[in-house]
């Protein structure tokens, strides 16, 4: 079952005519209307004119997370503050979030991908979705609730958390498919076997996982547990949000919807441009984004490309599952967590040293699970537990201001986090995340 057969099945030829085209109206849109990549191209020596076909691609400037931050909150908008219809943020570097904003059209193409998606999943409209992601300015609950409604499915708007009513509906309204991360459908199925109910026996028989890395072995975990399909989907808030890219039910690949979202692999080191098949850092240009467009936008993620049709009929580039990080940004519970985030809350709270080391495990059958190490003075660690107790409530109500996630502080003695006379590493991720033999190591953080 395909949802746009016309854009989905495209030969290849074709469809890089129309991504040509389209990436020439972007550029040419971008340099009028955005003064920062006016002032990038004209960096580089490059104008509007210069882009002619998609090998001009790599000789336009990349848009980073940085980009969002100094250009902080609509400084990156092509169309005037009055023509948007929805804005949503997510986790940035520092304190302030990355902004993204959508058009009437933009949200009628989000619309659209997050639709194919489903639908590559194979969801129609005889489904009982149970969203069960977070609303608000998280993408992930309203961009799905939205495609959902496109191709006629029922939607339940339940949002993330209480569980046991969670669970008490997909018993009770005969849900079919669940919206969740995949960290949260291991937790589902966790609490249901603790009260006793088998949801492998239940109505669900697909399951829609993204907005975290996950591993094959979880995704087995899922099927055996819950007894549904787990499905892997990616987005990208600085994109569209869900519905960039999503697997069908033969599981091989995430089919990327190119009509919208130009994608290439770059040398993270280098900035050059690698042939499919080979691993690099995903680099993605929105050809069609109206509010807040992007041109080739690094997004930090390991993986690769194949441009091969799939057995399911869909022609389009299909991208591997993200099987690392080029930065040191993290991942918890959907949740961008960036260890600068954490340095600057600590650095606010009296009584701590800036020695810390952030621990991330996923035990089997749990949640991720996000602490940090943290040092404090000689007197505040000889003195009374009641005074550290408070100190490390201080940190942790000051930690979920802030990260919008609970972290567990743990307040060690002094000199306890080794020192190092390089790069400190202050990430331990003991999580078993990524898929993928032949993908490079991730960088030490």
């Amino acid at each position: 079952m395909i949802w746009n057969p016309e854009r989905e099945t495209m030969g290849r030829p074709a469809l890089e005519a129309l991504q040509a085209d389209a990436l020439r109206r972007q550029v040419a849109r971008v340099y009028e209307a955005v003064p920062f990549f006016r002032q990038a191209f004209r960096a580089r020596g490059i104008e509007p004119g210069d882009v002619r076909s998609l090998a001009d691609l790599p000789r336009l400037p990349f848009t980073t997370k940085a980009d969002f931050r100094d250009n902080y909150p609509f400084g990156l908008l092509a169309v005037p503050r009055r023509s948007l219809a929805r804005v949503h943020a997510s986790s940035g570097t520092t304190g302030k979030p990355t902004v993204v904003a959508y058009s009437r059209n933009d949200m009628a193409v989000w619309r659209e991908v997050c639709a194919r998606n489903l639908t590559a999943a194979g969801i129609t409209a005889d489904d009982l979705v149970q969203v069960s992601m977070g609303y608000g300015l998280f993408t992930g609950g309203l961009g799905w609730h939205a495609g959902c409604e496109e191709i006629g499915a029922t939607v339940l708007p339940m949002s993330s958390g209480n569980t046991k009513r969670q669970i008490m509906m997909i018993q009770d309204l005969g849900v079919t498919v669940l919206v969740c991360t995949p960290s949260y459908a291991v937790y589902i199925a966790e609490q249901a076997e603790e009260m006793g109910v088998d949801l492998t026996t239940s109505d669900l028989r697909v399951g829609i996982h993204g907005a975290e890395p996950w591993s094959e072995e979880m995704r087995r975990e899922i099927r055996q547990r819950l007894g549904l399909d787990p499905i892997d989907t990616y987005g990208l808030s600085e994109a569209v949000g869900p519905g960039l890219a999503g697997e069908c039910t033969e599981h091989q690949g995430l089919h990327i919807c190119e009509d919208h979202f130009l994608a290439e692999i770059i040398d993270p080191a280098t900035g050059d441009p690698l042939p499919a098949g080979e691993y690099g850092e995903l680099v993605i240009t929105t050809l069609t984004k109206e509010a807040l467009p992007v041109i080739r936008y690094r997004t930090g993620d390991i993986t690769r490309l194949h441009t091969e049709a799939c057995p399911c009929g869909r022609t389009g580039a299909r991208m591997e599952k993200v099987c690392g990080r080029t930065d040191d940004m993290l991942i918890v519970r959907g949740v961008n967590v960036f260890p600068s985030q954490i340095e600057t809350v600590l650095l606010q709270v009296d009584g701590v040293q800036p020695h810390y080391q952030i621990v991330v495990d996923r035990q089997r059958g749990a949640m991720d699970d996000l602490e940090i190490w943290v040092e404090v003075s000689e007197e505040n660690f000889a003195d009374d537990i009641g005074r550290l107790r408070n100190l490390q409530r201080k940190a942790e109500f000051e930690m979920h201001e802030v990260l919008g996630i609970e972290a567990h502080i743990r307040l060690v003695e002094p000199h306890r986090i080794e020192r190092s006379m390089g790069k400190a590493k202050r990430v331990i991720d003991r999580r078993d995340l990524y898929a993928g033999p032949d993908c490079p190591p991730a960088p030490e953080r």
